[in-house]
């Protein structure tokens, strides 16, 4: 695939990969009519979140300790940047993205390369510049000057700072039907979310699929885990009943429409105590603001 610059005409900025992810050339030839039954829609973060942003609102309302060193799950990823950009801000132990789609798992990874890319010749530009820093004080003789100061400028011959580990071995993306794949009980996670996918599923599984997410997430949450979710409204729904036969008669069927989650995931699934973190979202694009909750296993 051929690659494209992305260059704005009013600012010399370089873009950030989620940019050009958003503006990512596709060879694939282009059908007004086609159909997302899954909410697997191409661009999906071009049109949620903005050229202008450079990070997903959402994670502004994240608490470091739900991501940092934890093993973490993504349910219906779609091209990965909410994935990466958390393991990146957040510094998981790990993170897996699952979504339905083959062709946005493609994508995900090719957001993922674009990332380690980027961080590979930013990492080579501070090494660059330290090393030059270096020789400089020791050819202008404030060698022992430069070397008492590196515990606070980080530069250090014989204690170098360790090694952050690179996003690819943090990050993996896999295709999976997360309510009809095979249970794993060899997997587990500390931190899962499962960001506006609910309506989906919903949708095409109706309320037996929705009680199986949610059972199954319990299941793969560790003591003291945390699921975070941000379900679509019903109004949501009733925009996409249309979007297949099947979806058409699950509408008509569901009982546990989104009101009646925290209720569900309390008393029936069994966590213990729910956040409503949607309080500190802010610049979320019209028709996107929808509540995000964090429940505590």
């Amino acid at each position: 695939m051929a690659k494209k610059k992305w260059k704005r005409e009013e600012s010399e900025e370089k873009a950030t990969p989620a940019q050009e992810m958003n503006n990512k050339p596709n060879n694939k030839r282009k059908r007004n009519n086609q159909v997302f039954p899954f909410g697997n829609y191409r661009n999906y973060y071009g049109y949620r979140v903005g050229r202008d942003v450079e990070e997903d609102p959402r994670l502004r309302v994240f608490k470091k300790y739900w991501f940092e060193g934890k093993d973490c799950l993504d349910i219906g990823c779609n091209s990965g940047v909410v994935t990466v950009d958390i393991a990146k801000k957040y510094n998981c132990g790990s993170i897996l993205g699952i979504d339905i789609d083959s062709d946005r798992i493609e994508e995900a990874y090719w957001y993922l390369r674009k990332v380690v890319k980027m961080e590979s010749g930013e990492k080579k530009h501070r090494t660059d510049s330290t090393v030059k820093a270096a020789e400089t004080a020791n050819s202008s003789g404030q060698g022992d000057t430069f070397s008492s100061n590196e515990g606070t400028n980080g530069i250090s011959k014989d204690c170098p700072p360790p090694m952050k580990r690179d996003l690819s071995d943090i990050v993996s993306f896999q295709r999976e039907n997360f309510v009809q794949s095979r249970p794993h009980p060899d997997k587990s996670f500390d931190t899962i979310l499962c960001l506006s996918v609910t309506k989906w599923i919903h949708l095409n599984w109706g309320d037996d699929g929705l009680i199986t997410l949610f059972s199954r997430i319990w299941r793969l949450l560790r003591p003291g885990g945390i699921f975070i979710l941000e379900p679509q409204p019903w109004k949501s729904y009733e925009n996409n009943r249309q979007v297949s036969e099947t979806a058409k008669l699950n509408y008509r069927n569901i009982l546990l429409r989104p009101e009646r989650f925290q209720e569900i995931l309390l008393d029936k699934i069994g966590f213990r105590m729910v956040e409503d973190i949607t309080s500190g979202l802010s610049g979320t694009k019209m028709g996107f603001d929808r509540p995000i909750f964090a429940f505590h296993k």
